[in-house]
Parts: structure tokens; sequence; C-alpha cells
């Protein structure tokens, strides 16, 4: 029988923890390696060739969408399969153009999840119907693409930290630019998606499903 040796990279130890438990209870998974951040996860890519690598969007150190492609410059042929808190609508698109060949919420249960995992280490691709259905509009229909879609990467986690109240000192530091290179994207983000201010955003970003958070949390001011 042939093996998937599997990479997982979440911060979280239980994730890690946990899936380590569903491989070795896996005949054809190992649960091969781990990384808790983004450096971590370069210098064991860099190690070795892998059957599979699984990566949670929210590691410490570096942007995820910016991992995938770091991650597939490094091994071109390596399979990701984005495993994440972070709902379809927010990412999903994005992670696949980066380069992931699966995107999978951490709401679904353990058999999807191998199912993901072995249908994507052979060389398919794993979307969710959700996930079909925003691919098919950004592809053959981008006029009636959610406005979201049409910011660059940088523009979309900056309207992602927006609307949950981050100000643009702390946005700045998180990815270490400056305040006016962040209120530029900001200028820019607002332009695209044809809005004034930050209400409009979180308004937005409520409606299509774009936050975890109760409405009532979201539009409470920043600390």
């Amino acid at each position: 029988m042939m093996k998937i040796e599997i990479l997982v990279a979440d911060d979280h130890g239980v994730i890690r923890n946990g899936l380590k438990k569903i491989f070795d209870d896996t005949p054809d998974l190992v649960f091969a390696g781990e990384a808790s951040d983004g450096k971590s996860l370069l210098e064991k890519v860099r190690e070795r060739d892998w059957g599979l690598l699984t990566l949670d969007l929210s590691m410490p150190g570096r942007n995820g969408l910016e991992l995938i492609k770091l991650v597939k410059e490094l091994r071109p042929q390596l399979p990701i399969l984005i495993f994440t808190m972070h709902q379809e609508e927010q990412y999903a698109v994005r992670a696949l153009r980066a380069g992931a060949s699966g995107y999978l919420t951490k709401e679904y249960d353990g058999d999807l999840l191998l199912s993901a995992i072995r249908k994507v280490a052979a060389g398919g691709i794993y979307v969710s119907a959700k996930v079909a259905e925003l691919l098919a509009t950004d592809v053959s229909k981008p006029r009636l693409a959610p406005a979201h879609t049409l910011l660059s990467n940088r523009e979309f986690e900056v309207f992602s930290r927006l609307v949950r109240g981050a100000t643009l000192t702390a946005i700045a530091e998180e990815f270490s630019l400056s305040i006016k290179t962040v209120s530029t994207h900001k200028s820019h983000l607002l332009d695209k998606m044809g809005m004034t201010n930050q209400s409009d955003l979180v308004r937005y970003a409520i409606n299509h499903g774009l936050l975890d958070a109760t409405p009532d949390d979201l539009l409470k001011p920043p600390q």
C-alpha cells in the first residue's frame, strides 16, 4: 500500500495532535512532520519531499496566502490542502489562485478530511459545492463577483482587519508597513468596492458572511 506522508502546518498544538491521532489510525496516511509557524514550515519544506501539506491560513510569522506561494516556489509538485477555520467566502478562491489544490474548513468531519487528503494527494482538486460556485462566478461572470474579490491579497488582508476594528497603526505593525502605505491600501480598497467609510465595510462583511463575530460585536467602536 502506498502511504501518503503528510506535513501538518498549524499553530495550534491541539489540532496537530488531533490530526496525528486520526492519521495514526488510518493505514494509508502518515503524520510525517509538523510546523507551528511560517518559518518552521518553510524549513520543513526545504528539508525533503512530502506527499501532501495540510496548511492553516492563520500561521504566525507569515501571511497564509503568501505561504502558499512560497511553498510552491520551493516544491512546485507538493499538493497543498488548506485546512482552516476561515469560511470559504473569505479565502477559498484566493487560496486556490495562489496554488492550493483544496480548501476545507475545520467544521467538517474527519471522514471528509480523509477524502480530501486522498484526492489532493492523487493530483486532484478538492472543493466544496459552495467553493465550486464561487469559482464558477469568479471565472465566468466576473461582473457578478462580490466586490471583495476585486481586491489584491494585501488589500483583502487590510480589509479583513479593518472590519474587525483594527487601527491603521496596528495593521502597519502586523505587516511591517508604514501607516501611509496601509492608508493607501485602505483608500484603494474603498474605491474598488465603491464604499466611503469603514462602517460601510463592516456592513458589507456582515452581509457577505466574511466575519465570524456577531453584528453587535462588530459594530462596537475599537477599544
